[in-house]
């Protein structure tokens, strides 16, 4: 990935509803360059969709929750298998530590909260959770810096 590609990146995420032709404008380049820049990002993966942004406060799920999990031996796959079933979990990763994974999870409220995390801990591949509630977002999710890092010589 080079500058351009960074630079098209950002102005993306800047203005995501702008078309080609703009974006080639703005850029200082052909829009078939664009076009090209475009699929090469998109085939490499780089570019992950074009969906909107939603923002699930907004949507009605105000609680945001890291809730961590303890996995009994043997049993990933089985306990993702379950998370994967809780529209509430919004994404997990596997982790290092005492910890197996770490889940991402949305609620209406901290009753409903309690009760997705007590649904989680009704399958036997889970072990144990530990749930920290986040109270605000001081740096919410970004990418901007990172793509336009100048590398180390």
């Amino acid at each position: 990935m080079d500058d351009l590609d960074a630079r098209l990146l950002v102005t993306m995420r800047a203005h995501p509803r702008i078309g080609l032709t703009e974006l080639a404008r703005r850029l200082g380049v052909a829009r078939g360059t664009v076009q090209a820049r475009v699929d090469k990002l998109m085939a490499s993966g780089v570019i992950a969709d074009f969906g909107p942004t939603v923002d699930p406060a907004h949507a009605g799920y105000p609680i945001l929750a890291f809730v961590w999990l303890q996995i009994a031996q043997g049993r990933l796959a089985e306990a993702v298998e379950r998370l994967g079933t809780v529209p509430e979990i919004l994404e997990t990763h596997g982790t290092s530590g005492q910890h197996d994974l770490l889940c991402r999870v949305v609620a209406r409220s901290t009753e409903h909260l309690q009760e997705i995390i007590a649904h989680i801990l009704t399958s036997p591949a889970v072990q144990r959770t530990d749930t920290t509630i986040a109270l605000s977002t001081q740096i919410p999710y970004r990418i901007e810096p990172l793509l336009l890092r100048q590398p180390p010589h």
